[in-house]
């Protein structure tokens, strides 16, 4: 369960990486600059005071973030879970090391622990390069489910038959087309032909 200080600790971690303070965070999402700042985090008398959900709610769409992917942001300060296979970016993309539907193959991967994840066909991932960005960026870990059922709206990584892995967020998926979206306005949108796809899993985690 998340406390207190994870909630807060998140907002503060989220700040960092978009290179502003809280207040400069609570700006950027029209809020009171004041609204994140450390002293508004407990009352005079010391009782905890938490962020409104309003508040929560105008950052994660400034930044493109859902609830769900800030409490796995948030819960990830501390917690621990099963071992998972780590995978770098630049092996995902070669031949060997997945099955046809995206499961990893072999043996000799390094181990990492994320929380939360039960799934014994879970893998972490890596992150290269920033068109998921201020979401996900180069080098953050991101936890994949090949076993999940995806839907419009997932954050997924995909590969093609030329050994492309890229990291999306699913628009649209029919017999014939993967449409993609990339957060980071900077970089296109995809639509691979669904002959071109390998294999697309949900993405269940990031570590940031």
């Amino acid at each position: 369960m998340l406390n207190h200080s994870d909630i807060w600790n998140a907002l503060d971690r989220l700040a960092g990486r978009l290179e502003t303070s809280p207040s400069g965070l609570a700006r950027r999402a029209g809020l009171d600059p004041t609204t994140f700042n450390k002293s508004k985090r407990y009352s005079p008398s010391g009782k905890a005071r938490w962020p409104s959900t309003e508040s929560l709610a105008k950052v994660l769409g400034e930044v493109g973030m859902t609830f769900e992917d800030f409490a796995r942001h948030a819960d990830g300060t501390h917690a621990r879970g099963p071992s998972v296979p780590l995978i770098g970016h630049a092996q995902a993309g070669d031949s060997g090391f997945f099955d046809d539907s995206g499961f990893p193959v072999g043996s000799g991967w390094d181990d990492v622990r994320v929380p939360g994840v039960q799934d014994p066909g879970a893998y972490c991932l890596q992150i290269a390069g920033d068109s998921m960005a201020p979401v996900m960026r180069a080098g953050d870990r991101v936890v994949v489910n090949p076993g999940e059922t995806v839907r419009r709206g997932d954050r997924v990584v995909v590969k093609t038959v030329e050994g492309e892995v890229m990291a999306k967020e699913l628009h649209r998926m029919s017999e014939t087309q993967v449409e993609l979206v990339s957060l980071n306005p900077e970089y296109d949108d995809r639509v691979i032909p669904r002959k071109d796809v390998v294999w697309i899993a949900r993405i269940v985690w990031i570590s940031q």
